[in-house]
């Protein structure tokens, strides 16, 4: 085989090697920036899900100390 050949051919595997790896590379940054997206939402709704509990057990510590409040002035 004459050295152009061999030189082409090189840089031809060469160039497809680049190619490749600039395509998967963005593919990884792409599902990257996708898992932070979502991961960010998880965080916002685990933070509505605490307040909404928090909201809950007040309001059921509130029932409770009516109700405690309706059993002790019955009992008057």
């Amino acid at each position: 085989m004459p050295s152009d050949v061999l030189a082409f051919d090189f840089l031809h595997r060469a160039l497809a090697l680049c190619l490749l790896t600039l395509v998967l590379g963005g593919c990884g940054a792409e599902v990257a920036g996708g898992a932070a997206a979502v991961g960010a939402a998880q965080a916002e709704q685990a933070k509505q899900a605490k307040a909404q509990q928090d909201q809950v057990a007040s309001k059921f510590k509130a029932a409770q100390e009516a109700g405690v409040a309706r059993a002790a002035s019955a009992s008057e």
